[in-house]
């Protein structure tokens, strides 16, 4: 006998998401996590963008897990009453050496299921959003954005509800296979041991260094970490000036720096992408002069001195600087009742429901 079915390490937005698929199959669950609260590492410092699904590879775990996210997210939203809006992206071309990107992203949308995507002259673009410099626009209606917090503690309540607990201050230190069970380690103020048959890893950043501590997972199947930190500027003194989410054509690595107007009404921009060795989450005022040069490109009316530092996230990328960007990595395969997320970075947040399903799926017995 077990304690629990099911454990997760990592109380994030997929994290959470695992435990409530599997508690809703009638599983009992526990999710540990080491920090005081939900939702304190990656998925409080994203841009609380709900991705439509054409920036990923067709075929990949990114692009499905997107799309089926995407899809079961906004009725979540609506029926747990968190705010979200569904605003719509631009990602916008503006010169025509760049329309290019355009093309192969609307087709590439089309080949991923994204509803809706249609492509836009530059003088249609503006009228849209009169503010805008740009040559061609591809138009997402399907894009959005959401509270992140709320929609985490409403996965809370969900796994609460249907019986799991979540233990908080509770940081994974290992596990070891025990006669057909998992004897789990948990450190912090009150440690403590328990079995569960099968382990959930989705750890954000700690994703590698938990692995590395279940005894018997195999080392070569744990990929190498790299910190990507991306930094955020506010806008002040200035009426945002978009409706919709604006974006660039996607640089290597990463979407590109963007535009958001938040549910407060705040215009941000970000994130950049900076590999760093550490964690560390101050925002460089120097990096505004990067921000000026990029916003400009799409939004040539910047004010000076109207960019402030905001806030900063590290997002756990399996790729170095000038690499492509990877798919996401479940790997089930590695250890029997075992699934261990790597680089769950975006669209993690619009995937999540959908991860969560797939995770529940391979641990079907």
């Amino acid at each position: 006998m077990s304690d629990f079915d099911a454990a997760i390490v990592g109380a994030g937005a997929v994290g959470l998401a695992c435990a409530y698929a599997i508690a809703r199959r009638g599983k009992s669950v526990i999710v540990i996590e080491r920090d005081v609260r939900i939702g304190g590492g990656i998925s409080s410092r994203n841009s609380e963008v709900i991705h439509a699904g054409l920036h990923y590879a067709t075929g990949s775990l990114k692009a499905r897990l997107c799309v089926e996210g995407r899809r079961a997210l906004y009725p979540f939203l609506t029926s747990h009453n968190i705010a979200h809006k569904k605003c719509g992206k631009l990602i916008v071309a503006t010169e025509e050496g760049e329309i290019s990107a355009l093309h192969k992203l609307r087709q590439q949308g089309e080949l991923n299921g994204v509803e809706g995507v249609r492509y836009l002259q530059g003088d249609e673009a503006k009228l849209l959003e009169p503010n805008l410099r740009v040559a061609a626009a591809l138009e997402s209606p399907e894009s959005g954005i959401l509270d992140s917090h709320g929609y985490m503690l409403a996965l809370q309540g969900e796994i609460e509800s249907h019986g799991g607990a979540i233990a908080l201050n509770a940081p994974f230190e290992g596990a070891a296979p025990r006669a057909g069970n998992f004897e789990v380690r948990v450190g912090g103020a009150d440690p403590t041991r328990f079995t569960s048959r099968q382990l959930v890893i989705s750890a954000g950043l700690g994703a590698q260094a938990c692995a590395s501590g279940i005894d018997g997972f195999p080392a070569e199947r744990i990929p190498e970490l790299y910190f990507g930190k991306g930094n955020y500027f506010m806008l002040t003194g200035v009426k945002a000036p978009f409706a919709r989410l604006i974006y660039p054509p996607p640089i290597p690595g990463a979407l590109g720096t963007h535009y958001r107007r938040d549910l407060g009404g705040i215009a941000r921009f970000g994130p950049d992408l900076e590999f760093v060795a550490t964690e560390n989450y101050a925002v460089d005022p120097t990096r505004a002069a990067s921000f000026y040069e990029t916003v400009r490109r799409f939004w040539p009316g910047l004010p000076d001195g109207a960019l402030a530092p905001d806030y900063a996230g590290i997002r756990p990328k399996l790729h170095g600087p000038g690499e492509a960007q990877g798919d996401f990595v479940i790997d089930s395969e590695a250890m029997e009742n075992v699934v261990a997320l790597f680089g769950i970075e975006s669209p993690g947040l619009t995937s999540s429901l959908a991860i969560g399903e797939e995770v529940a799926k391979r641990l079907t017995h």
